[in-house]
């Protein structure tokens, strides 16, 4: 006997999702695909059951194209459709150009994810032919299909927060960017000032410092060159601090960083040009971080004009900064009808991996192929560390004493490197690594095999 349920939740959702598709997507409408480029337009108008009516191959930008959704709804009317639907790829700011078309002229548009025409392209003929024509009966067949979305028309002060976030991601990158190089230069170049403090890179004191000192030695290279002694260096990094937000000097730090002139550690020859290289880096750093302070402040502007600073600071390790990346990355939550799409839509929602007796790994989604996504969502929380779950069991603390602890399977088969002393009654043996070589250590004879070797 069959067993009989009830709709799940996500049965509900799922069917008044389409239900909201059907309602664009009208069986009586004609659909007219566009695939956006930047000045010629692939536009196919197709019936219900994807068969093409007409095509049309449009050398005008996206601005232009109203003329074109005129000849499509008059295309409609001459096979007896009631009008069209356009669909197309969300191609940089394209779409948005083409919605404003559609919205002009009372036409609703759909968005067919990319991956989902990728994927699309094999099932069509069996093969992975590409070609902006054929991209555009793709768009038009899913959504015939509702493998479509609506998408996003946000306010205002939404559609301005979503820039400030990309802003904000992308000076993040720069001043990564920016005081990596700085390191890797000063290693090279004069190692002796990494070992100020403690964590040099994160102090300001050594901020201001390390720029009095690389803007007089910039031509030169020169570090005994630096003008005056260490009251005068500390007068002018006391000038210069300001710059970096802070206050109070270290002068634990200071004088570190006055006595590291005198070190001649790191390579002569790279000197001059590494500092002055380095004098760029810092520059670039400080002027990503001024560029960011100020991208931040404007995030939290318009959060407050949508009046959510408050409730946002409720919730615990959570700044008005990363509320403000959070929702620039998403948008207004009230486009999301379940929290749990709102997790889909990150890439973060659990993901089953069963069928039938089996039951595999729970994953996440990452049904966003951006890695942004995650990011965005998740900035201002910091790193969370890996938890324990279904998927995720915790690791034993140790090895049972007696028995080896057994590394991953060696590419090399039977090839692995001799084990360890043991230690405390446990021996420990591992695959070997990318320096190993399984070659002979002498000259084979015979049917002598080849041992392993750890070359240096």
């Amino acid at each position: 006997m069959a067993n009989r349920t009830r709709l799940g939740r996500g049965d509900a959702r799922r069917n008044a999702r389409l239900a909201r598709l059907r309602q664009v997507v009208r069986r009586e409408l004609a659909v007219l695909a566009v695939d956006l480029a930047d000045d010629r337009q692939e536009v196919v108008v197709t019936d219900h059951d994807s068969r093409v009516l007409t095509r049309y191959s449009a050398r005008c930008r996206a601005r232009e194209l109203d003329g074109v959704l005129r000849w499509g709804a008059s295309v409609a009317a001459e096979h007896g459709l009631a009008g069209i639907v356009v669909a197309c790829e969300p191609t940089g700011h394209r779409w948005r150009v083409l919605g404003e078309h559609a919205a002009a002229l009372g036409v609703e548009l759909v968005c067919v994810q990319p991956m989902l025409v990728n994927r699309a392209r094999e099932a069509e003929d069996l093969t992975r032919d590409k070609s902006d024509p054929k991209d555009a009966v793709l768009s038009a067949r899913l959504a015939v299909e509702l493998r479509c979305y609506l998408p996003e028309r946000p306010a205002p002060g939404w559609a301005r927060l979503r820039p400030l976030g990309a802003r904000r991601a992308q000076l993040l990158t720069q001043a990564g960017a920016a005081r990596q190089q700085l390191r890797d230069l000063l290693e090279c170049a004069w190692p002796a000032a990494l070992r100020a403090a403690a964590k040099p890179l994160d102090s300001l004191s050594w901020r201001a410092a390390l720029s009095v000192i690389l803007r007089q030695v910039a031509d030169s290279g020169d570090l005994g060159a630096v003008a005056g002694g260490p009251a005068a260096f500390a007068r002018a990094v006391g000038a210069e601090l300001g710059r970096w937000g802070g206050q109070r000097r270290s002068h634990r730090i200071l004088s570190a960083v006055w006595a590291a002139t005198g070190d001649p550690a790191g390579v002569a020859a790279q000197r001059p040009g590494g500092l002055e290289r380095a004098g760029f880096a810092l520059g670039d750093w400080h002027h990503a971080l001024e560029q960011l302070t100020n991208v931040e402040q404007r995030m939290v502007a318009t959060l407050e004009e949508f009046g959510l600073t408050g409730l946002v600071r409720t919730i615990p390790g959570l700044s008005a900064v990363g509320a403000a990346a959070i929702l620039a990355e998403t948008g207004d939550p009230a486009r999301f009808d379940h929290a749990r799409a709102r997790v889909n839509h990150a890439g973060l929602c659990p993901r089953d991996n069963a069928s039938g007796a089996y039951q595999g790994t729970t994953r996440i989604s990452r049904t966003r192929p951006a890695a942004a996504a995650r990011g965005g969502l998740t900035g201002g929380l910091g790193r969370l560390a890996p938890q324990p779950g279904p998927g995720r069991p915790l690791p034993p603390p140790h090895h049972p004493r007696g028995q080896p602890a057994v590394g991953p399977p060696s590419p090399h088969g039977a090839c692995r490197r001799p084990a360890a002393p043991a230690v405390g009654g446990r021996h420990q043996t591992r695959a070997l690594g990318r320096g190993d070589r399984c070659q002979p250590d002498r000259p084979p004879q015979g049917g002598d095999r080849p041992r392993c070797v750890t070359l240096g």
